[in-house]
Formats: structure tokens, C-alpha cells, sequence
């Protein structure tokens, strides 16, 4: 037994590392194809930065700005010296916001990582309830509820149920603030983060829940249907025991793969949440690179999306590898 535990060990890690080698080439792939979109995006950093001062400056002056600013080299030279000064620890500065790259994400990023954490707890525990009640009582009233309301839900984008949700819980019922990290002129408390946090962290976690609550109930239907369960039932083991000792820990590893494919559709679904709600993250930081072509911050903004998702797969396929050792760790 302990020898079967050191083999899987070592399989996970081999995988991890593995994972690891292949994750620095597609994150410098990624992070080169944003300089390049960026180049033959029809927006001109300079007129960003500038504004409406751009209409008093002189040709000279624009001219030493871009040169100082490096907007008068060639993408590929940009590339290089962003990425060069990347290896050295110097992440550049936004230009679009005037701030040290990592300043920006020292400030934004913690509230993103909140505000998705909590949202995929939610989606991941609604959809964990939900599904395993409605297989458990499949072809009832609240099995069917369940069905109609996560396949109504899943062609409903985040951001539509975030101006619902506004409508009707803060404008409407006057329950929650309607946006931002705390109440007008007051300090930050945990308090007032939680109640600020309440309203978009629901909206994320029902936005993510319908692909996660069908999966699970058809997972569950199929667990059900085996032999161990079966076998569980005949046993005379008390139903309750049946669906959360025998048939819910076999249907957990589909789902656990599910949850790291749906990284990407979080991190979209965050970034559109947080634009409605004026959730103090990256959105903002990314839209406002984006139309400014700030190549420092939009580059770095990818890179670490793009991490996510690759550590959310990586997760996934770690914790599927630990709950079945049937799992294959080779690739």
C-alpha cells in the first residue's frame, strides 16, 4: 500500500512538472501575440496619453514623448525589451495609468482573486446541493425546477444577470449596495467588503453554476446506476447513506475535471462582473490597457489569466489523479 502511495506520488509530481515545462512556452506565446495585436490595433498609445493636451502639444513634443515612451521602435524590439526587463524583475510601467505595473496588480489583483474564489465556491456548492437533490429524486417536481432553471440560465451572459440582480436586490428591495468596494466616504472594514462583495460574488457563482448543477445530477443519475450502489441498497444501508457515502464520491471526479475546464468562462464571466458592479480589480486595469494599447499592463493582465486557467487544469487533473489512481498521468 505505501509503495502504491509513493508510485502515484511520483506520477502526480512528474505530472506537475511536466505541465510546468509546457506552461513557459505558451505563456510566451501569449504574451507575444499581445504585442502583436496590440501593433495593428487601429488605437495610438500616444493619443491616450496625451488627451486632450495632445491638441496643444507640438509636433516636437509628441515626437520626444514617443521616443522616450518607445512607441517609435518596432513591435518586436518593444517585445524584446519588455521581455528582457520581465526576466530581470521589472514588470514596466502603465502608461495608461501612470502607476508601476506592479503597483497595479498589487492593488487590483487581490480583489479579482476575491471576488472569483468566492464566486466558484458558490457555484461549486449550489451546483453540489442542487444536482445531487435532483438526481437523487429524478423525475420530480424539484428535479425538473432544477433542469429548466440551469439550461435557461446557461445561454444568459454574467453581465445580464448582473443588471437584473441590481434591479431587483439593490434598487428594487434596497438589500445590497448597488456597486463599488465600500459605502461612499467610508473605510475599508471587513464589513463593508462583504457586503459589497455579496451581490457580485452571487452573480459569478449562478452565472458558472448551470454547465457545473446538470453535470453533476447526470453524473449522479449514472452513479446511481452501478453496481456498489446497488449493491449498497440491497445491503439496507438508509438512502441518505446510499447517495453520499456510495454513489456522490464516484460522481466527484468528472465533476472536479469540469471545474478546471470552466477556469476560462470564470475569469471571462469575472472580468464582465466586476465592469457592472465598479469591483475595484483588473477589468477596469484591462479595458483601460486595451483601449490605450498599453503593451506593460495589457501583457501582464494576459499572462496572469492565462496562468490561471493552465494552474485551474493543472488542479483539476491533480486532484482527478489523486481521487482515482486509474487516472492516467503521461499525457
Amino acid at each position: 500500500m505505501e509503495r502504491r502511495g509513493l508510485e502515484a506520488g511520483g506520477m502526480i509530481a512528474r505530472l506537475v512538472l511536466r505541465r510546468l515545462a509546457f506552461a513557459v512556452p505558451v505563456l510566451g506565446i501569449v504574451a507575444f501575440g499581445v504585442f502583436l495585436l496590440a501593433a495593428a490595433s487601429p488605437f495610438d498609445p500616444i493619443n491616450q496619453y496625451y488627451g486632450v493636451r495632445l491638441f496643444d502639444a507640438s509636433s516636437e513634443d509628441v515626437a520626444r514623448v514617443r521616443a522616450e515612451l518607445g512607441l517609435d521602435q518596432p513591435v518586436l524590439m518593444q517585445f524584446w525589451h519588455w521581455f528582457t526587463g520581465l526576466l530581470g524583475g521589472d514588470l514596466g510601467t502603465s502608461r495608461s495609468l501612470r502607476q508601476p505595473v506592479a503597483q497595479v496588480l498589487a492593488e487590483r489583483l487581490p480583489w479579482t482573486a476575491l471576488l472569483a474564489t468566492t464566486g466558484l465556491a458558490i457555484a461549486v456548492l449550489l451546483a453540489l446541493v442542487l444536482g445531487t437533490v435532483a438526481a437523487w429524486r429524478q423525475g420530480g417536481i424539484f428535479d425538473r425546477l432544477v433542469t429548466a432553471i440551469g439550461h435557461a440560465l446557461e445561454g444568459v451572459p454574467p453581465f445580464v444577470l448582473a443588471l437584473l440582480s441590481i434591479a431587483v436586490f439593490s434598487l428594487g428591495l434596497g438589500w445590497l449596495p448597488v456597486a463599488g468596494l465600500t459605502d461612499a466616504g467610508r473605510a475599508a472594514s471587513v464589513g463593508q467588503v462583504l457586503e459589497h462583495l455579496a451581490l457580485p460574488a452571487l452573480v459569478l457563482g449562478v452565472s458558472q453554476m448551470p454547465w457545473l448543477v446538470l453535470h453533476v445530477r447526470q453524473s449522479m443519475l449514472s452513479s446511481l446506476a452501478e453496481d456498489h450502489v446497488t449493491g449498497a441498497r440491497a445491503r439496507g444501508l438508509a438512502e441518505r447513506v446510499v447517495v453520499l457515502r456510495h454513489a456522490l464520491p464516484t460522481a466527484l471526479l468528472p465533476f472536479v475535471t469540469l471545474i478546471g475546464a470552466r477556469i476560462p468562462e470564470l475569469v471571462t464571466g469575472a472580468v464582465l462582473v466586476e465592469e457592472v458592479f465598479s469591483w475595484p480589480g483588473l477589468a477596469g486595469a484591462l479595458v483601460t490597457a486595451a483601449t490605450a494599447v498599453d503593451y506593460p499592463l495589457l501583457a501582464m493582465i494576459t499572462l496572469i489569466a492565462t496562468a490561471a486557467v493552465l494552474l485551474g487544469s493543472l488542479l483539476a487533473d491533480v486532484a482527478a489523479a489523486a481521487l482515482d489512481p486509474r487516472v492516467a498521468t503521461d499525457g
